[in-house]
């Protein structure tokens, strides 16, 4: 019996291959929003982030390095409103 292929996608923060179901999905509505897809199937530009401690950690979002990687990752310019919805879309989601 052939096994099924495993989807991988890099995390844009670590830069590290992972299995697509491991990872959490943000991504660029045809609106211009930003939004966190937990089912991996929202109509939109996609990015990867993983679930490791050091990716998802208040701190990073505090260096401004993840406005500029979701910038270049969404193809898109975030605004500091956005940035800020999005951050704390982020912050319930990984509890702080």
């Amino acid at each position: 019996m052939k096994q099924k292929k495993i989807p991988l996608r890099k995390c844009i923060v670590c830069q590290e291959m992972y299995p697509k179901k491991e990872l959490v999905r943000v991504v660029r509505t045809p609106e211009e929003e930003i939004r966190i897809d937990l089912n991996g199937k929202a109509a939109g530009r996609g990015t990867y982030v993983c679930r490791r401690e050091t990716c998802m950690t208040p701190d990073t979002f505090a260096s401004g390095k993840w406005k500029k990687t979701l910038e270049r990752a969404l193809n898109m310019t975030i605004s500091q409103e956005q940035y800020d919805a999005f951050r704390n879309q982020w912050l319930e989601l990984i509890g702080k």
